[in-house]
């Protein structure tokens, strides 16, 4: 019964509830003899369903993730961590401004990383807008207050980009002699930034952290078929990537 009541849920709120409106807006103007513009609206409808289930959004994530594997016995002389955007002004233990999500969980991954092997960090990450958060500073302190010395903090701020965060930081590294970078970044945006170092000629070991599902498909469930938000901003965020995979691997940046 609560499975069952979580499945109707979904079409009571967006993106579901659009759906439903879409679906009788197709039938009403086929009704009324439109069958072309019922007929695409029908289509497209079905399609942005299709996306928003995590049926299928799990499939396409699960897809991309796997692109690296995280190391078994990492090794390197340097943590190249990425950034992945700050909030600014929000409260924090001992400051404002604060990580995003996904940068603070690749933050956490790359400092286990340095407890374990004792080698610098190296954070690339400057602000988006202009009046943005500076999410080097923000990640400064973060890691100073999870016990990584200021000594072996080593920060690019003024990268915006995956390109200018691969171009900038090849530059540090290639300044201080380190020759064994282990990157740091989120599962689903590992494929696209090897790429952006291998055309800055370096190379990289991946440590895809932050996986948004499961490394399995889980037992065929309908839940897996009730549209969610998360579901299709999963599938967006699988389709952004692999748009900009494929300029960055036509154009360089």
């Amino acid at each position: 019964m609560i499975a069952f009541l979580k499945f109707g849920v979904t079409f009571a709120l967006p993106p579901g509830i659009f759906f439903l409106l879409f679906l009788l807006m197709s039938v009403k103007l086929w009704r009324r003899r439109e069958q072309g513009i019922a007929a695409a609206i029908f289509v497209v409808t079905l399609i942005f369903y299709a996306f928003s289930t995590p049926y299928l959004s799990a499939a396409l994530m699960r897809n991309l993730e796997e692109a690296y594997l995280p190391p078994e016995n990492p090794s390197g002389d340097v943590i190249v961590l990425l950034g992945g955007g700050a909030t600014k002004g929000t409260p924090d233990f001992d400051g404002s401004d604060g990580l995003g999500e996904g940068s603070a969980t690749r933050l956490l991954a790359a400092v286990r990383l340095y407890h374990r092997l004792h080698i610098p960090i190296l954070f690339t990450g400057g602000k988006v807008l202009e009046d943005g958060p500076s999410e080097a500073e923000t990640a400064r302190r973060a890691l100073l207050g999870l016990g990584v010395p200021d000594r072996d903090i080593i920060l690019e701020p003024a990268s915006r980009t995956t390109g200018e965060n691969a171009r900038f930081t090849a530059q540090l590294l290639r300044e201080r002699g380190f020759s064994q970078p282990l990157l740091v970044t989120s599962a689903f945006h590992m494929k696209r930034s090897v790429l952006n170092f291998e055309k800055q000629g370096v190379t990289v070991t991946p440590v895809p952290t932050g996986y948004r599902t499961d490394a399995k498909p889980r037992a065929l469930h309908y839940l897996w078929f009730g549209p969610e938000a998360s579901a299709l901003d999963n599938s967006v965020c699988v389709m952004r990537e692999e748009l900009r995979y494929l300029v960055t691997k036509m154009t360089g940046f």
